[in-house]
């Protein structure tokens, strides 16, 4: 399978939603239309920060995507990218569209001259670790999240 990527068009939003919908599921987090209603109205607003790349197959079919944004380290004083999501159909798995998408990802950090591309994932996602353990060096670092709101 030959795997290409480019940004997110408007003609994409039907095959994004059922792959946001299968990354959800993955992850065990309860997603409704308004939520995507939301997070695809960012992802198509040109002021807001938050962009998709998509993978597609030799045919145009959409297999997987990833979403990023900028983010900046005032220790650093730079720009560095942030990538939010990423998920691949499990029928396009293996294909390389998480690499391919990855790489689109750090392409446009280095176009735009940002420092660094930073993601993080479930401790239990072997395989996709397996992938980024290929692609980057794992960190050091300790998250931790402070419930505001919902």
């Amino acid at each position: 399978m030959t795997i290409s990527t480019r940004p997110m068009k408007a003609a994409d939003r039907s095959a994004w939603e059922d792959l946001f919908a299968g990354y959800a599921a993955f992850y065990k987090v309860d997603q409704t239309a308004k939520m995507r209603e939301t997070v695809y109205g960012w992802l198509m607003d040109a002021d807001h920060g938050s962009k998709c790349i998509v993978a597609q197959d030799e045919k145009g079919t959409i297999v997987g995507f990833t979403h990023y944004r900028s983010f900046v380290s005032q220790l650093r004083a730079m720009t560095n990218c942030f990538l939010d999501d990423l998920f691949v159909s499990p029928q396009a798995r293996g294909t390389g569209a998480a690499q391919s998408l990855i790489k689109a990802v750090e392409a446009v950090a280095q176009q735009k001259g940002w420092g660094t591309v930073r993601w993080i994932t479930a401790d239990d996602n072997y395989r996709g670790r397996g992938v980024y353990d290929k692609l980057a060096t794992r960190t050091s670092w300790v998250t931790y999240d402070i419930k505001v709101n919902g």
